[in-house]
């Protein structure tokens, strides 16, 4: 995804970001959203669905530090990346950008950076105010506790030592992992290969293996106990599929729990519904595109909020 902009975080690491939808900018009525990728992801992956809401709103994708067009901080490439590091740099990203209202999609790892940034204003060190206000939010495939369930999760193998890392190689390494993010029945359907080669070639394009661990360390070492019950009066939907093999279901079904005021995608045939549940881990390549697009929007509508209205 070309025609990307950087913001310079203050200890010099650089995020890169793009604005689709960005004629939209300045209406009181289409509120910018940001979409936030999970491990090893970076911007264009959301493409599918960025696209399709860029025709109602101004959406924000990006790279997460290290990864993508993003940089570290240093040439050493050392920094400590961490959650709520990450929750952090999406924050100055915001407010540098001068936004005094947006709602906002935390996908997987992204899931649990949204929320780390919505509870930076109540955490006991370094507790940071949000220069802005966040309306609306959809944990989509995500999880609010560490995921201890060894049947699912990121496979991180080590990188083959033995043999030349071609492009091959790394395909038929990535492979697996790529496959994990939908289910079978969505694998053997001959017309999701092209979408599967797509995302095969996406993957070995700036994706440090480094930068993957830290993601996936940082994901694996977060604590929000008692946190919860200051997010009650923010709007959040839940959308979470049955066929998830990276974060089971039973995730979203805790994060209802957790938080009883959020909301569920409800499956049905009406707008802002889902025909099923059954979908896989990368949610948004399932379905038509529209029905996506319908349950964003329908979801935004749903407040007081003239902003959050088309």
């Amino acid at each position: 995804m070309s025609g990307h902009s950087f913001v310079l975080l203050e200890d010099g690491a650089k995020l890169a970001y793009q604005i689709l939808g960005a004629q939209h900018l300045g209406s009181s009525s289409r509120q910018p959203i940001v979409l936030v990728g999970g491990i090893s992801s970076t911007r264009g992956d959301f493409e599918r669905l960025s696209d399709e809401l860029a025709k109602s709103r101004p959406v924000l994708v990006f790279d997460h530090r290290g990864i993508g067009d993003s940089t570290y901080s240093t040439e050493a490439k050392d920094d400590n990346i961490t959650i709520e590091s990450m929750a952090r740099d999406l924050c100055f990203l915001v407010e540098s950008l001068q936004w005094d209202s947006i709602s906002i999609c935390g996908y997987s790892m992204g899931g649990v950076i949204t929320l780390q940034l919505l509870f930076l204003p109540h955490i006991v060190n370094n507790p940071k105010p949000l220069p802005f206000k966040i309306t609306h939010v959809f944990l989509t495939a995500t999880l609010t506790s560490v995921l201890k369930d060894k049947n699912y999760g990121v496979r991180l193998n080590p990188l083959p030592t033995d043999r030349e890392l071609t492009p091959e190689v790394l395909r038929e390494f990535i492979k697996p992992q790529m496959e994990l993010m939908f289910d079978p029945k969505w694998l053997a359907d001959a017309s999701t290969q092209a979408r599967q080669e797509w995302w095969l070639s996406r993957m070995l394009i700036k994706r440090p293996y480094k930068t993957i661990v830290k993601q996936a360390r940082a994901t694996n070492r977060f604590d929000f106990s008692g946190l919860h019950s200051k997010l009650r009066n923010t709007r959040i939907l839940i959308i979470h599929g049955t066929a998830d093999r990276v974060v089971p279901y039973y995730c979203g079904e805790e994060i209802h729990r957790l938080m009883p005021w959020a909301q569920t995608v409800q499956v049905g045939s009406e707008p802002g519904q889902l025909p099923s549940l059954e979908f896989g881990h990368n949610w948004y390549e399932y379905f038509d595109i529209k029905v996506w697009r319908d349950v964003f929007e329908t979801f935004l509508r749903s407040s007081g909020d003239q902003k959050a209205r088309l």
